[in-house]
């Protein structure tokens, strides 16, 4: 296992991978970057895409986009059964969780049907690095708003709760987010939290926001929490830009 002795979360608003010619899609320097936190030479990375029912040409595409890194990459599907005998100890086995977009209260349903609520946090608190894009994000805040419900935004809060905030994912890109996301926490729906661009990753050590990161100069993070007064005030945060 790692690992560094911290337990880190790197929560992306969008922009985890990156069209190419060549390739057709490759990992943005977001996801070099939760594979640094490890502090492993050939981090072992578990995929996950139960948002987007386990949908193969989507793993395809993963194996295929890290062909060329260093990494040992596995995934674990739950249709229409797990895939490894004992997904907890596959998890453990882990250094870095990515966790697809997709419906994440779809996600959050079967993850608990299954235990991997549990699982995931007791992975997280061994060190195994946990990442993920919009759902993949939201899911470890208390929750977000999201269109797993249809395409009208809804608040959710429903999350796995290892992170005591809302999240707010794709914030530049989609214009019913933010205000949305303005009026969950001023009416209490949701709690206080962070938002991210995309291109930008809010990046947490234990239950502590550290830092964002970003592989867009203008991409940025942003805090949102109740002014007391019945609204909201956001707080534009400055993301350090990943080069290389």
């Amino acid at each position: 296992m790692s690992r560094l002795g911290q337990s880190h979360i790197l929560a992306i608003g969008g922009g985890s991978f990156v069209a190419t010619p060549r390739f057709g899609m490759e990992p943005s320097g977001l996801l070099r970057y939760a594979l640094d936190l490890t502090g492993q030479d050939r981090p072992k990375l578990g995929l996950l895409a139960t948002a987007v029912g386990d949908d193969s040409s989507w793993l395809l595409k993963m194996y295929s986009a890290f062909r060329t890194w260093d990494v040992e990459v596995s995934h674990l599907a739950l249709f229409p059964m797990p895939t490894v005998e004992s997904p907890r100890d596959w998890l453990l086995e882990q250094d870095v969780i990515y966790v697809s977009g997709g419906s994440v209260a779809n996600l959050a349903a079967l993850w608990r049907l299954h235990g991997l609520d549990e699982a995931m946090e007791e992975a997280w608190q061994a060190g195994v690095v946990l990442s993920g894009q919009s759902a993949g994000a939201l899911c470890w805040h208390v929750g977000g708003n999201t269109d797993s419900f249809g395409p009208i935004l809804r608040p959710w809060a429903e999350g796995l709760g290892l992170l005591p905030f809302s999240c707010g994912v794709h914030y530049n890109s989609d214009p019913q987010r933010r205000a949305l996301l303005h009026e969950s926490v001023a009416s209490g729906e949701l709690p206080d939290g962070y938002a991210a661009d995309e291109g930008v990753g809010l990046h947490y050590v234990g239950r502590e926001f550290i830092q964002a990161v970003t592989v867009d100069p203008e991409g940025y993070a942003y805090r949102v929490e109740r002014d007391g007064d019945g609204g909201v005030k956001e707080v534009r945060i400055e993301p350090r830009l990943l080069t290389g």
